[in-house]
């Protein structure tokens, strides 16, 4: 168990067997969801660079919550299941995307842990009395909207209810299975063009949400480090307006995704 600047305790030993692959190599997530093409990494740099000189970024966090049984064993639990958020479409950043439940750091909160804590409970109605904060994984710049993102790992056995809060800034609120994430028939690589860069990343669709970004990302890479991948087709790359057409409309999200 160790301390954190958060006021909170990170007890990676309360992670269960099957989530001890990705726990206990935590620093090896960043590597595996930075593959990114030279210049792109390298406008990135710049754009955190200049986003330092001139006090433009801002220091956010997100919840990786991974709930399922304690006692399944070391294989990946049929019912493991991960909380994802799809943001308001009026939101200014990242309207309509699919994230982990999260935002910008307040001045009350003591750390990544706290705000992401604080920001779930907001929009999801988490009790996060419920979970046990893991391991906090390194930050990351996200250019268009300036967060220094801190992505924290935790865990439930049962999270109990969750659902919309606030529908002026939340959309959906699912427990998506891991296992329709690991699926390769639900994965895909999506580009966008932006300033004159474009580059292609994993993706996930999934009924009535397109997993993509730097939520998609993340993901990727800790179903990567934790063992869990199966080949997928990484030839399936699709524009974002052309991955965007093909996500349904099924009110039943999250109950059945494999």
């Amino acid at each position: 168990m160790s301390a954190t600047r958060d006021g909170h305790r990170l007890m990676p030993d309360a992670a269960p067997a099957w989530l001890r692959p990705l726990v206990d190599n935590t620093d090896a997530v960043p590597n595996a969801y930075r593959r990114l093409p030279p210049d792109v990494l390298a406008a990135i740099t710049a754009a955190n660079a200049t986003a330092t000189v001139t006090r433009a970024k801002r220091d956010a966090a997100v919840l990786v919550l991974f709930s399922g049984p304690e006692g399944a064993g070391e294989a990946l639990p049929d019912d493991a299941d991960l909380l994802v958020t799809v943001r308001a479409s009026t939101l200014r950043h990242h309207a309509g995307q699919a994230a982990f439940p999260g935002g910008a750091t307040d001045l009350d909160d003591e750390g990544p842990v706290d705000t992401a804590l604080r920001e779930a409970t907001e929009e999801t109605g988490l009790d996060t009395s419920r979970l046990q904060p893991l391991a906090t994984l390194q930050p990351t710049f996200v250019p268009p909207s300036g967060f220094h993102v801190v992505p924290v790992l935790a865990y439930s056995p049962d999270p109990g209810p969750v659902g919309v809060v606030d529908q002026s800034e939340t959309a959906v609120v699912a427990r998506v299975p891991v296992r329709a994430f690991v699926n390769p028939e639900n994965r895909l690589m999506v580009y966008r063009d932006a300033n004159s860069h474009r580059w292609a990343g994993p993706a996930f669709l999934l009924n009535e949400m397109l997993v993509w970004g730097f939520t998609g990302q993340v993901i990727s890479a800790i179903i990567d480090v934790a063992g869990w991948a199966v080949p997928w087709n990484t030839d399936d790359v699709r524009g974002l307006d052309e991955a965007m057409a093909l996500v349904g409309h099924d009110d039943r999200y999250g109950e059945s995704q494999q």
